[in-house]
């Protein structure tokens, strides 16, 4: 990742939401803690967070935004820098090293993180039509179901565009919920409908980045991923994408072929 620069890091739309001033962010008060007894004791545990760690991260997070000329204008809300300590385990450092990715991300690629919405009439329709849904009802360890499909999704009429855009449509408003940044999400994908058309969508070096520092950069703790039906004409690809994640990621991996 090239170094980063003040200037590659001034942010807008979701990210400026609820800016404070660098006197306030360490004097202003704080949350109690919303989540569910059963979700903090699975907090302490995995992630090592308690009342007094939140407390100190939190502020120790927004001294250093305050004084990094780095990034400018980042959303210093309690919920936004909790994605990133507790996808981290509440390793400052490394929660910080994070954040600047997926700025730099947005930066790289705001085609798929500016203007998100879910009313523009081509995210309806790709939404309305399964290509990405979430389970009404949680997996056996408390997590979020993301399931995603071909169907519904044509070549000829969407972009590669609308596809991101519904992707980060979906994460970011699943980590809003606080217990999604705890337990993490568990994810299906169907590829029953997937041609080796659907390659053409990215140009390798674009597809490549994406998966490398989406992995990096978005603050989500993927627990268990479960890919069906992948058709031997992509296969290649699936192998490609398997070299550009970590070995952890990895790990949670697994295909499922009839």
């Amino acid at each position: 990742m090239s170094p980063t620069k003040a200037s590659d890091n001034t942010v807008n739309d979701d990210c400026q939401k609820n800016y404070m001033a660098p006197d306030d962010w360490c004097t202003s008060s704080y949350d109690s803690c919303t989540l569910p007894k059963h979700i903090q004791e699975v907090a302490l545990i995995q992630l090592r967070e308690n009342e007094s760690v939140r407390k100190q991260a939190i502020s120790a997070f927004r001294q250093w935004i305050s004084k990094n000329m780095d990034v400018q204008n980042v959303n210093t809300d309690e919920n936004f820098l909790l994605r990133f300590l507790r996808a981290k385990k509440f390793s400052l450092p490394m929660a910080q090293q994070m954040l600047l990715k997926y700025l730099n991300l947005r930066q790289k690629f705001p085609m798929y993180f500016m203007g998100l919405d879910c009313l523009i009439p081509a995210i309806s329709e790709l939404i309305d039509s399964g290509y990405m849904f979430v389970s009404p009802f949680r997996d056996s360890d408390g997590r979020r179901v993301i399931i995603g499909t071909a169907k519904g999704f044509d070549l000829r009429k969407y972009s590669n565009r609308d596809l991101g855009i519904v992707h980060i449509i979906t994460y970011e408003t699943l980590l809003n919920d606080e217990v999604n940044q705890v337990v993490g999400f568990t994810h299906f994908g169907d590829f029953h409908s997937i041609t080796p058309a659907y390659i053409t969508l990215f140009a390798p070096n674009e597809f490549a980045t994406l998966i490398k520092w989406g992995e990096q950069s978005i603050p989500m703790r993927h627990k268990a991923i479960h890919l069906l039906n992948v058709p031997s004409p992509i296969k290649f690809a699936y192998d490609y994408f398997q070299t550009r994640i970590s070995p952890k990621l990895n790990a949670r991996m697994k295909v499922c072929n009839q």
